[in-house]
């Protein structure tokens, strides 16, 4: 029963050191505030989907993948070394648009209620009889 569960513990293992490799900061100036999310391992742990936010604008994001791109080859070097699996994972970075969603969720909800109040604020018409 605890082969179902490997791939989820070293994809939160990868998770952890890639989040630590990033916060110790990386030579690449378009990897700044990058965010790891999450990491979904393949079935036989030879492949990990690696999830990835960026604070900024989309020109922000764009530079931030084509950095995760050419770092690619150290980040699993760097995995190979710390993590001691018999495969190392190869990586495949993906934006994650969750939070982008929950963003733009989040903006639609203060609209709508911004237009309550303010339609509560106006004063009633008068309908004369």
């Amino acid at each position: 029963m605890s082969t179902h569960n490997r791939p989820e513990r070293v994809g939160h293992m990868v998770q952890q050191l890639l989040a630590e490799l990033f916060a110790r900061g990386m030579r690449d100036p378009r990897l700044g505030l990058v965010t790891i999310t999450g990491v979904k391992m393949s079935p036989d742990l030879r492949e990990a989907r690696v999830y990835w936010t960026v604070h900024g604008d989309a020109e922000q994001r764009k530079q931030t993948a084509k950095g995760l791109a050419n770092a690619r080859g150290y980040l699993r070097r760097a995995c190979a070394a710390e993590l001691k699996l018999r495969v190392t994972p190869d990586l495949h970075f993906t934006y994650d648009e969750a939070i982008d969603r929950g963003e733009r969720i989040e903006q639609l909800i203060r609209s709508v209620h911004e237009e309550d109040r303010n339609r509560a604020a106006e004063p009633a018409p008068e309908h004369d009889e």
